[in-house]
């Protein structure tokens, strides 16, 4: 039970970080409003209506709804498979945390706001990555860890 306590914990700090600095940028920054900090990256307000990268980005739309749905049952499966976890993967429980915690600071976006607030965008010469936040950040790193736990289980030779 400790052990699920400190990946839920983990989940609740990268909410807590996730919503933090997204009310930061809603109450300093203004719609598409641009803070050059370096050559490379940028402060910038962005709302994004769609998944990741802006896919299906159209405000008003049934995505919204579809992805809150989505968010919650895959925050459901993540809860209980955390419960199943065995004390021998602990690159899976933080696979698990991080995507749980990156999972409902967007999910908190999508049902306060109808949008996720985007604010960190890097650029370099033509090159520009769609804005992201924290919760991004969690998702995507959770999603690494989650595959290296796979792959390091397919390479794991046969129990007898």
């Amino acid at each position: 039970m400790t052990r699920v306590l400190f990946y839920l914990g983990l989940a609740g700090l990268i909410v807590i970080a996730d919503q933090a600095s997204k009310a930061v940028v809603v109450a300093e920054l203004d719609l598409y409003q641009r803070i050059d900090v370096l050559p490379f990256f940028s402060w910038v307000r962005a709302h994004n209506y769609g998944a990741a990268f802006s896919l299906f980005d159209t405000p008003g739309g049934i995505q919204r709804w579809f992805f809150v749905v989505l968010a919650v049952g895959f925050a459901g499966f993540i809860g209980y498979e955390l419960r199943r976890l065995p004390p021998s993967e602990p690159l899976l429980g933080w696979a698990y945390g991080l995507v749980l915690g990156g999972a409902i600071g967007n999910l908190i976006d999508r049902v306060v706001h109808g949008y996720v607030v985007d604010f960190l965008y890097f650029n370099y010469g033509g090159w520009d990555f769609p804005a992201f936040n924290v919760a991004d950040t969690a998702l995507s790193i959770g999603a690494a860890l989650w595959i290296l736990s796979m792959v390091l289980e397919m390479r794991r030779p046969a129990e007898s």
